[in-house]
């Protein structure tokens, strides 16, 4: 893998980046969600919807479950039916395999611009319900021009604050010798600088993170490398704590012991949630409000817009513990359950709090290994980050990304909503729909040799 080149280091792509945030021009204004232009309160439910009927909504929903201690709860989430696309073009230059990444700027990102898929657009924006430009490389990822497809795949996102929500991850590869013009706020890079880039706060953009988790990096056997060997443990394809039918009736076991009841209800009937005249929060003001904003993007294919957001209430965390087992690298993986999965629950990091005050004492529950976590001493932590939910729809939100190596002490029987996995076999059930949730691939994503 491919760290830095000569043509374009790490640190020349980040001051890249910087110059990026002082060319682009940005204004944004919080206002009232009654004062968003083209967006409204449904007479009927209070829903936040757009006038066009398309693009996203703010609707109200009811769970009841027997996950957890909460039994029912009612809150907003976001409704945005249509599958997008996060794409990455990718070519190989002087025999090396260049990603094409973009100088993105959205509204909630905590630092303006970011590094983005080549394309990142809702069917709304590439199909142009807003009436402004098409998205740039658009014809390379809709069919229009033939291109070698080297990943594609449906991926969730958040399900804790989108109702049943997905986009296409997909990568691509144009031919060599195929010249294309390149605007100024994209560049070539390769994936091993990606991986390097990751390691900085606020550098990469979860959807970038979520299209690279997907590449895989094949296997090797029992006698490739060395038993001590770091590579040799992620990359062993040949023991595992528990093989992959255990990891199915595990995960099938939990979906039947687990009900998630959802219900559409009127955002404006949802218990426990107040509208002041300018936001909707919790009365607890905990877990986040939906707010409005004004925004002024000099290079967007529409300069200004209203839009409806998420404000969370605090910075989460994110965290695999891993350790090793018989000298194969095995991560903690958590089956959770949150009220947007499409199928009850999905694998998630060991540690996931985005929505609570994790805390002891702050929250409904207690949260497993969290202290693991939090007193990881420094020769534990192999990643720690700073890293941004996806500024669309998240007001600038980022969540402590980090992966602990615990100890030979740390037991390997674990509760019944925890398994260990081979990193392996997360990248066997990443391939398919609806396995590894958003927060689990954001951390994948960083995983580098």
């Amino acid at each position: 893998m491919v760290r830095d080149t000569d043509e374009m280091p790490v640190k020349k792509i980040l001051d890249w980046i910087a110059l990026k945030n002082e060319e682009v021009h940005t204004r944004l204004e919080r206002i009232s969600l009654e004062k968003m232009r083209l967006w409204r309160f449904d007479d009927s439910t209070g829903n936040i919807v757009h006038d066009s009927g398309k693009f996203f909504s703010i609707e109200g929903i009811r769970v009841e479950t027997n996950w957890g201690l909460v039994p029912v709860w009612e809150q907003p989430i976001i409704n945005q039916p249509e599958i997008g696309f996060l794409g990455i073009m990718t070519k190989k230059i002087n025999g090396i395999l260049h990603f094409l990444m973009q100088a993105k700027t959205e509204p909630g990102n905590l630092n303006t611009v970011q590094i983005s898929p080549t394309l990142q657009a809702t069917k709304s924006n590439y199909s142009r319900v807003h009436k402004g430009k098409s998205p740039t490389f658009l014809e390379y990822f809709n069919g229009e021009k033939p291109v070698k497809i080297l990943l594609d795949q449906l991926q969730s996102e958040q399900g804790a604050r989108f109702l049943r929500k997905r986009n296409r991850n997909i990568i691509i590869e144009i031919p060599e010798n195929e010249e294309i013009i390149i605007p100024d706020n994209f560049i070539w890079i390769t994936l091993g600088q990606l991986k390097e880039l990751i390691k900085f706060d606020n550098a990469v953009n979860m959807d970038t993170r979520s299209v690279i988790s997907c590449i895989p990096f094949g296997s090797c056997s029992d006698n490739d490398l060395k038993n001590e060997d770091p590579v040799r443990s992620l990359l062993d394809s040949d023991f595992f704590l528990n093989d992959f039918d255990q990891i199915i009736s595990w995960i099938t076991n939990l979906k039947s012991s687990y009900d998630l009841n959802v219900t559409n209800i009127p955002l404006n009937k949802v218990n426990d949630w107040i509208y002041d005249g300018t936001s909707i929060s919790h009365i607890s003001k905990k877990y986040f409000s939906v707010i409005g904003v004004r925004v002024e993007i000099g290079n967007r294919e529409v300069v200004s817009w209203d839009q409806p957001m998420i404000l969370p209430t605090q910075d989460g965390i994110m965290a695999f513990i891993v350790k090793r087992i018989n000298g194969v690298y095995h991560f903690l993986v958590q089956g959770k359950l949150e009220a947007g999965n499409f199928d009850i629950l999905e694998l998630a990091p060991t540690v996931q709090c985005l929505t609570g005050n994790y805390r002891t004492g702050q929250n409904e529950y207690s949260v497993p290994f969290l202290n693991n976590i939090l007193e990881a001493k420094k020769e534990q932590i192999w990643y720690s980050a700073y890293q941004s939910e996806e500024g669309g729809r998240f007001f600038k939100e980022q969540n402590r990304n980090m992966i602990i190596e615990a100890g030979h002490d740390f037991p390997d029987e674990v509760p019944e909503n925890y398994c260990w996995m081979t990193f392996q076999q997360l990248m066997t059930f990443i391939k398919f729909n609806n396995y590894l949730n958003i927060a689990a691939r954001s951390l994948i994503s960083a995983v580098s040799f």
